[in-house]
């Protein structure tokens, strides 16, 4: 869940102004709901992923069609989500360079890590959380500075327009956690999944809420609003002596983050296309990796791609309310087969 949004998500919110710092509580909470319907119809098919199950109960045809969209999707994403960490690396890591070389480089690591299964990207990420966590010990200068005076009152005036913009743009950095419809049956307890990913998404809501939270002591309501990654820039209020830019050591440190992210969504893709094929081979994941390199360097504007970008970001949104689809059909069959 921790990706490239959470880099940008005080921008995301900026429309509530102060009031932003609540939000990622609002938004855990609304996970946590949305959570369930997964866990219920994975429940009910503990051996098959989401692409197993819109076969079986939208019939093999539609299934396959819908799971089609459903790869285009993952595969955009996963693009998105590395065409914003390459823009940030090249914004400031990389002014004068091409980012060709670092995509390409990226890409190989990432079939690397998913060619393993699922195993081998559940350990990167373990790995992940424990070499990235101390990230967090960056935002101390920035408390210091802050004023905790910008909380009060708690709830600033805004509209209802200002809230759906700030919902619809920042509940877009904790997406990941519909993965569990593909990954399920591999979980070994699953009668625990539930509690144990309710676990992982209020993690992953504590530290949104940490980061929203001193944002809002430290910067102004315009500087919310302008400031680009302005996460990173939370690392800038503190210095070492043996750090010039303790910003690009918090760029390096987060590649370990994009690849935990991407290589879940690529892996769900790839276990995707082995639904839609016959035979299985991991040649489909070098083509999987070559089609998401074509997406990032595609020979059109920064703007088109942003907005290709976020409306596959959007269309996330309709695989959370999935499930509940998915549960309407699964009770209307059920009642069917007892009247028959």
């Amino acid at each position: 869940m921790i990706g490239t949004g959470i880099l940008s998500l005080p921008q995301q919110l900026s429309s509530l102004g102060y009031s932003q710092a609540f939000m990622p509580l609002l938004f855990g909470v609304i996970a946590s709901i949305t959570l369930y319907p997964m866990i219920w119809i994975n429940g009910k098919y503990p051996s098959a992923n989401l692409f197993q199950i819109n076969e079986i109960l939208l019939g093999k045809w539609f299934g396959k069609f819908i799971n089609t969209l459903l790869i285009i999707q993952l595969i955009t994403f996963s693009a998105g989500i590395i065409s914003d960490y390459m823009h940030l690396i090249q914004s400031t890591a990389l002014q004068e360079q091409t980012i060709t070389g670092p995509v390409l480089c990226f890409l190989l690591m990432l079939v690397y890590i998913v060619s393993g299964g699922i195993k081998s990207i559940a350990r990167f990420c373990i790995l992940t959380f424990f070499l990235t966590i101390g990230m967090v010990y960056f935002t101390h200068w920035a408390f210091e500075k802050g004023s905790i005076s910008h909380f009060l009152p708690l709830f600033n005036f805004f509209s209802i327009n200002d809230f759906y913009e700030a919902f619809k743009k920042g509940y877009l950095s904790i997406l990941g956690y519909e993965l569990i419809m593909f990954y399920y049956p591999y979980i070994v307890d699953q009668k625990k999944a539930y509690r144990h990913s309710l676990i992982g998404i209020w993690i992953s809501i504590s530290l949104c809420f940490i980061t929203t939270a001193i944002s809002v002591m430290y910067y102004s309501e315009w500087q919310l609003e302008n400031v680009e990654f302005s996460v990173l820039n939370l690392f800038k209020a503190g210095e070492f002596s043996f750090i010039e830019r303790i910003d690009i050591f918090g760029i390096t440190l987060w590649v370990f983050l994009i690849f935990s992210t991407v290589a879940a969504y690529l892996w769900c893709a790839k276990k995707g296309v082995d639904s839609l094929v016959s035979k299985k081979s991991n040649v489909y994941l070098y083509i999987l990796a070559a089609i998401i390199f074509f997406i990032v360097k595609m020979p059109s504007s920064r703007d088109f791609q942003e907005k290709l970008f976020t409306a596959t970001y959007y269309v996330g949104y309709m695989l959370i309310l999935w499930p509940v689809f998915l549960i309407i059909v699964y009770v209307i069959r059920k009642k069917k087969q007892v009247q028959l």
